[in-house]
Order: structure tokens, then C-alpha cells, then sequence
């Protein structure tokens, strides 16, 4: 479905363009964005719209954010990259700082949540051979169905989605999948070969789905010679109104994996966060990345790290102020999520997410769909009420075309 929208000869030729030589692996909609402020993007064409997706939460702190901008105009101005084969003077301090803001000793840099996820998957199972002495080549770990790890050849190794499973096999052993939610499933699958619990706190991929009160802390329990690692590269950071979801739950994982926020919408940015007696099973040779932790990444991860516990407390209210009104909308047979965070099942008759998501780009707010009936909605942190309030009206029009 075409969005009537104007569309100028600088539309159609991008369009061209990328039809023509960019991979089709996204389905976007027909909106070509040149610049963003805040919780505002601006399309080619001129026309504004409210960003409620934030880039699947990598601007939480929005676009343009000045404090972000300042702190990598002023790295590049001194020196971008060293690779890890020396040392620089931003490395230090980024994981210094952000394995306090965690509750952790340590920090492994890397760039993209996938990378985080795999580096987080090649920790737990050198833990499991090196502390808890599980056989060489015979470590496991259990993942719950509905996970959305990123799409590497090993997480999509155990996805249960078959658009980004099918056709990509052969696939990595090793995994366990559980239902969602299931703590006797999950008791069940935990052996003597299991090393750790992959899960993400709220499942964001799936529909922000939030699990079952209690099952995070019967996941904790659970985890008692077993890593229990949390999946936090789209919740944490702010996203809830918490440093991590977990907090919400009063849980402390094991092994945070960060991502998306962590960059600030500026540069990719991805860490697995730990205590010294799980990072510390690396050695010198046997993970690394040229570009993780370089310096213009650290400058600006260090000035996220400031950044996140001042939005908790407008995240929390305004988060409030999200769930009441979207339980009060006709239209929606599901509302989901924490803090500004919400997946939102569309009423059938109404259309499906993809149409309602449409719908609501010619009202000027863009968000995206999934999984059919299922919008996301992740506006930018720093979104005013005012803007929240303006883009909920037209989602609220939108169900009743």
C-alpha cells in the first residue's frame, strides 16, 4: 500500500536508488528522512514528523542530542581509532563508568547488539569450561521462544521466527529453547552441561512483552551454577525507566548485554558487562574487535552514561502517562510494556499494524509493526508530554479511520 503522501523527483530517485542497489532485507515505509531534532524528523519533501520508534530504542536520548554531539565533535577533532593494539585515553574511563552505572567490574566493547549477543554467548560457555568444568565441546544454553538476539548465523541458530530462520541453516548446536514465561520448562531444561540462561527482560522483537510477575526472580533462583545473562540491548538504558529492566524485578543478571542507547544514535556502540570472575576468563588472542572501544565510540558512550539517570524519572511519568491512555483507546485488543516502551495488538477489523502504521505517517507519526496486528512504540526519551500527547491523538484517529 502507497502512502499518498507529496512525493518529490528527490523521493522517487532515492527510492530508485535504493530498489536498485541496496539489499532487500528491510521493508521501510515510504518516508526518506534527512534530518531529525529531538523527537522530530524531517523527510525530504519538508514535511515533520514525531519519531515514536526511535530507532528501535538506539536514540533514546533522540536525534541530534547536543550533549552526544558535542562529545564525539570534540573526539573527532583528536583521534577516532587506534585499534586495540594500543592503548587510548577514552577506554579506560568508558568501561570504568559504565560498569558502575551497571553494578559490574568489567566491560568487554564491541559495536552492534549482535556482536554483544555472540560475544556474551562465547564468555558463557569459556565460564562454563574454565569455572564450572563442564566437558570440552559440550556446553549449552537455554534461550526462551519469541527471542529476538539480532541475526547472526549462531542467534538466528536459535530463533523460533522463521522469516529470519528460514533458509540460513546449517545451524549452530548448543541451545535450548523454552517457552517464554515457563519457569518449570526452564527448570526442566537446565542440566549439568548448561552454562547459562540467555533471555531478554522484556521481549521487544516479539511486542514488548513483558513476562509473568515473579518469573525474572524464578529465573534468578534458578541460575545457581549457571550464568544467567539479560538481554538488554533494546530495554536497558532508560528504556523502562530503569538503568536495566531487570531492576523493575529486583533481579541482578549475571551478564548484561547493552547496545543500541549505548551509541546514542551517533556511532554503534555494544558491550557485555560482567563481574571479574566471568570476564575475566578472557585472554589476550581469543575475542576481540578492531573497531570495539575505540575512542570516538567510548567519548560518546561515556557522555550516554551521564545522560541515562537523569531521563529515569521523566521516563517513568511519562511512561504513566503512555499506558493510561493507550489502555483507554478503543481499537487495541492488547497493550503491553514498561515505561515508554509499548507494543500495542491492533483490533482486526481495524487493519493490520503495517496499515494502522501507515495510516499514521500521513498524521506525521512514525512507527513501525510487527509480527501483523502487534505497533511498537518507543518514542524518544526526551519527548515532550505535550508531543507524546499530540502523537497518541493521532494513533487514537488512526483505529478509527
Amino acid at each position: 500500500m502507497t502512502l499518498p503522501l507529496v512525493r518529490s523527483c528527490a523521493t522517487v530517485d532515492h527510492e530508485r536508488l535504493v530498489a536498485d542497489h541496496s539489499a532487500h532485507n528491510y521493508a521501510p515505509l515510504p518516508v526518506v528522512i534527512t534530518r531529525g531534532e529531538g523527537a522530530w524528523v524531517t523527510d525530504v519533501e519538508g514535511r515533520r514528523y514525531l519519531d515514536l520508534l526511535a530507532g528501535y530504542s538506539a536514540l533514546n536520548f533522540g536525534h541530534s542530542n547536543p550533549r552526544l554531539l558535542a562529545a564525539a565533535h570534540a573526539q573527532l577533532d583528536r583521534v577516532t581509532l587506534t585499534s586495540r593494539a594500543f592503548g587510548h585515553d577514552q577506554l579506560g574511563p568508558f568501561c570504568a563508568e559504565l560498569a558502575a552505572l551497571v553494578g559490574k567490574d568489567m566491560v568487554l566493547p564491541m559495536n552492534t547488539g549482535a556482536e554483544a549477543v555472540e560475544s556474551g554467548i562465547k564468555v558463557a560457555r569459556r565460564w562454563g569450561y574454565e569455572v564450572k568444568g563442564v566437558a570440552p565441546d559440550r556446553a549449552r544454553i537455554v534461550v526462551a521462544a519469541g527471542n529476538f538476539h539480532g541475526r547472526t548465523t549462531t542467534v538466528v541458530s536459535f530463533s523460533t521466527d522463521p522469516e529470519a530462520r528460514g533458509g540460513f541453516g546449517p545451524f549452530t548446536p548448543g541451545f535450548d529453547v523454552v517457552p517464554y514465561g515457563d519457569l518449570a520448562a526452564l527448570e526442566a531444561a537446565i542440566g549439568p552441561d548448561t552454562v547459562a540462561v540467555l533471555l531478554e527482560p522484556v521481549q521487544g522483537e516479539a511486542g514488548v512483552v513483558v513476562p509473568p510477575p515473579g518469573y525474572l526472580a524464578g529465573v534468578r533462583a534458578l541460575c545457581t551454577d549457571v550464568l544467567f545473562v539479560a538481554d538488554e540491548v533494546q530495554s536497558g538504558l532508560g528504556r523502562t525507566g530503569h538503568v536495566l529492566a531487570c531492576e523493575a524485578d529486583g533481579v541482578v543478571p549475571d551478564v548484561v548485554l547493552l547496545g543500541k542507547a549505548l551509541g546514542g544514535g551517533v556511532v554503534p556502540v555494544s558491550a557485555v558487562v560482567a563481574d571479574r570472575d566471568v570476564l575475566g576468563v578472557l585472554r589476550p588472542g581469543q575475542h576481540g574487535s578492531t573497531f570495539g572501544g575505540n575512542p570516538l565510540a567510548c567519548a560518546v558512550g561515556r557522555e550516554v552514561v551521564r545522560l541515562v539517570p537523569e531521563v529515569l524519572p521523566r521516563t517513568r511519568r511519562l511512561g504513566e502517562v503512555l499506558h493510561a491512555r493507550l489502555r483507554a483507546m478503543p481499537g487495541l485488543t492488547a497493550v503491553r510494556g514498561r515505561g515508554l516502551w509499548a507494543g500495542v495488538d491492533v483490533h482486526p477489523e481495524i487493519g493490520t499494524g503495517r496499515e494502522v502504521s501507515e495510516r499514521l505517517a500521513r498524521a506525521g507519526v512514525l512507527t513501525k509493526d510487527t509480527h501483523g496486528p502487534t505497533l511498537r512504540l518507543a518514542p524518544p526519551l526526551v519527548i515532550s508530554e505535550a508531543d507524546l500527547h499530540t502523537a497518541l491523538d493521532a494513533l487514537e484517529r488512526a483505529l478509527n479511520p
